[in-house]
């Protein structure tokens, strides 16, 4: 395995493979078998291209032998910051194919991911959308060519100087596929929620990943005739393989992506591809539920709306339900290292709108512990640790962070607290992680302290979470101030755009205070943070003055 990499101990290799979880092929190969079945059917839209399986495959060959022409080799990492269209279907499969391994970035990354990203992996190339929502990709990538010396090569979805175009015409050559490659080898890395402060590098085998996109595809119902909606980014694992772009890809049905998420777009959308399939998370369920009732109707041939990212609300699951009858409302409830929960479409009602359902795989081994690791009684909360044959063993070149996160045995520690009903399905209750979860999106407060504490005016930062009623969560931030000084929600804001911060990272709320709360060790508060903003909120919503407060806005 890649140096820097935990491999899966030998036992369980052969066990995995022995019982059939994992397959002696690489991910190219299974989509190629897949669409050499039915090469003329369609297998991939947006709202400009339409590609066959046919030619999704000959694209992905092209774009393979681009990447090699520029000198790309197997083993080697390429950044790939995309948004929602058919070139990162192409380019995905181009690299699992040259054995290149993609590091699935946010399009929402800026210089401070991106950067942090690229020297931690060695990087030679990233590929993204010249421009995209007003921002120069392509500018910035080059920029971090020449600050980066790993980084080399700029490959862009259209032509622009100092960039290579992906769609650059290249000579034929082999089909996609035709080259031999070790399924147990790394295919590609994913991000973690970055819970204590960058996210970390999730090394996903070409095995594991199928068996995770097969496995939900199956639990979904995804067929040949399905067709999937993807509007959540495609990097993260939810839209990539659970089963989303490739549990898709694999079943033989049609992808849709689309790059807007307002609420009447997604429901003509859903209405003109007739979408009988929309993973999502719960801030958008709301925003469909709040439709008009004539574009609510829109939505009457979607059959399975499978909502993960954070827990969906009871309340919101049987409104859905209420809206249109003919749905199966799914939850989905995992993590890009590994595990993943889905309740059955066959569930009863008080099941799917109540649990966040259960594990995927006859051979994922839970537990729920306390605080000193030992199991709690059934029905009680505790820490879940989970191992499986699609569950990590270690981050990339992390060894100091993977002796906290995973046992001596091997089992992940999410750091998610759950606990089990009597049917063996999870509710998950909170977390230990010191992270925000905004609308699905994971938001470390360390990453975001350790950006607020560089401002010249602020002496001390700590960043919580305060409830939101549409995103679940939004984030913020407690400072104290050096003396003298001042600062208010749009300078702290735009310090960090400055920074190079990702806008959705951003606090939503500045709280100036005097000084921190503290334990006896010198460690902030935070559930006293928590506490604070939850009543500071309360007072202002029964005073009813909403944002005039002069030290606290909301955005």
């Amino acid at each position: 395995m890649l140096d820097g990499c935990t491999p899966y101990p030998v036992e369980f290799r052969e066990r995995y493979l022995r019982e059939g979880y994992w397959c002696a092929e690489t991910i190219s190969q299974a989509v190629s078998a897949s669409a050499l079945a039915h090469p003329e059917r369609i297998a991939v839209a947006d709202a400009s291209r339409t590609l066959t399986y046919a030619q999704l495959l000959e694209e992905a060959r092209s774009f393979r032998d681009v990447l090699a022409k520029h000198g790309l080799q197997r083993g080697e990492r390429i950044i790939v910051q995309l948004p929602n269209c058919v070139e990162f279907a192409s380019l995905s499969l181009a690299c699992f194919d040259l054995g290149v391994i993609p590091i699935m970035a946010l399009p929402a990354f800026r210089r401070a991911e991106l950067e942090y990203l690229a020297k931690l992996s060695d990087a030679k190339a990233i590929a993204c959308a010249p421009e995209y929502r007003g921002f120069d990709h392509a500018k910035l990538a080059g920029e971090l060519t020449k600050e980066i010396p790993s980084l080399k090569l700029v490959f862009s979805t259209s032509a622009r100087p100092s960039t290579i175009d992906l769609h650059e015409p290249v000579p034929g050559s082999e089909p996609l596929a035709a080259r031999q490659g070790d399924p147990l080898e790394v295919a590609l890395f994913l991000l973690s929620g970055g819970t204590t402060g960058l996210p970390k590098l999730i090394p996903r085998t070409h095995a594991d990943y199928l068996y995770n996109a097969r496995e939900a595809a199956v639990v979904c119902a995804l067929g040949a005739e399905s067709r999937i909606l993807i509007v959540l980014p495609t990097e993260h694992n939810f839209a990539l393989a659970s089963p989303g772009l490739l549990g898709t890809l694999l079943a033989g049905g049609v992808t849709i992506f689309s790059q807007d998420t307002r609420a009447a777009e997604l429901a003509a959308t859903i209405s003109r591809e007739r979408i009988t399939h929309l993973p999502c998370v719960p801030t958008l369920a709301i925003t469909l539920l709040d439709l008009p009732a004539h574009e609510r109707r829109q939505l009457d041939a979607l059959r399975i709306i499978t909502v993960g990212g954070q827990p969906l609300q009871q309340a919101t699951a049987y409104r859905l339900k209420r809206a249109w009858p003919g749905l199966v409302v799914q939850q989905v409830f995992g993590m890009a290292e590994g595990l993943l929960c889905y309740t059955r479409l066959d569930d009863r009602d008080e099941v799917a709108c109540s649990t966040q359902g259960r594990p995927l795989s006859p051979a994922d081994e839970i537990r729920t512990v306390d605080g000193a690791g030992r199991e709690v009684a059934p029905g009680e909360s505790g820490e879940l640790w989970c191992r499986g044959p699609y569950t990590i063993r270690g981050y990339y070149r992390a060894p100091e962070r993977n002796l906290e996160a995973f046992t001596s045995d091997g089992f992940y520690r999410t750091g998610d607290l759950v606990r089990r009903d009597s049917s063996g399905n999870l509710v998950v209750v909170g977390r230990i992680k010191d992270q925000i979860n905004r609308g699905g999106e994971k938001i470390s407060a360390e990453e975001v302290e350790s950006h607020l504490i560089a401002h010249d005016a602020v002496s001390a930062a700590a960043v919580v979470a305060m409830a939101d009623e549409l995103l679940g969560e939004r984030a913020c931030a407690f400072v104290t101030l050096k003396p003298g000084a001042s600062l208010e929600l749009e300078r702290m804001r735009e310090f960090l755009a400055a920074r190079g911060l990702a806008r959705y990272k951003w606090p939503e709320r500045l709280e100036v205070i005097d000084s921190m709360p503290l334990t006896n060790v010198g460690k902030v508060k935070k559930a006293e943070l928590r506490r604070d903003i939850e009543m500071r909120i309360d007072r202002e919503h029964r005073r009813k003055t909403g944002d005039s407060a002069n030290t606290h806005h909301r955005a």
